[in-house]
């Protein structure tokens, strides 16, 4: 398995990006994906996910400002993050965890906010 995250960069105070994470070895159309994020100096965070069967989930703070979707063709998810503030500089990784709870993470994209 392996997740190819992109996308990031550094755009202004409420800016938008759109995260990339292509996958291989495994079909995101029939598993559980995550997008985490890690801010210096501050714990991984969960920060979206996708199910199965399309149901989606957000941390209250990105809520309505971001959005977790995929594409089943090209394999990939995606995170649309708009409306970025300065709290949301992190890098950001895609994960899968398999049914044996092993979990395969991207390697990061940064997203940095100035103001």
């Amino acid at each position: 398995v392996q997740l190819q995250a992109s996308g990031g960069g550094l755009v202004q105070l409420g800016g938008s990006l759109r995260l990339s994470c292509a996958a291989s070895g495994i079909r995101v159309s029939i598993n559980v994906m995550d997008w985490y994020r890690q801010a210096p100096g501050k714990q991984c965070e969960l920060v979206a996910r996708i199910a199965s069967g399309g149901d989606t989930s957000y941390l209250d703070s990105v809520r309505g400002r971001f959005t977790i979707s995929r594409d089943n063709a090209k394999n990939t998810v995606y995170l649309q993050v708009n409306s970025l503030k300065p709290e949301d500089t992190a890098v950001y990784y895609c994960r899968f965890t398999n049914y044996y709870g092993f979990e395969y993470w991207g390697q990061g994209t940064l997203v940095t906010v100035s103001s």
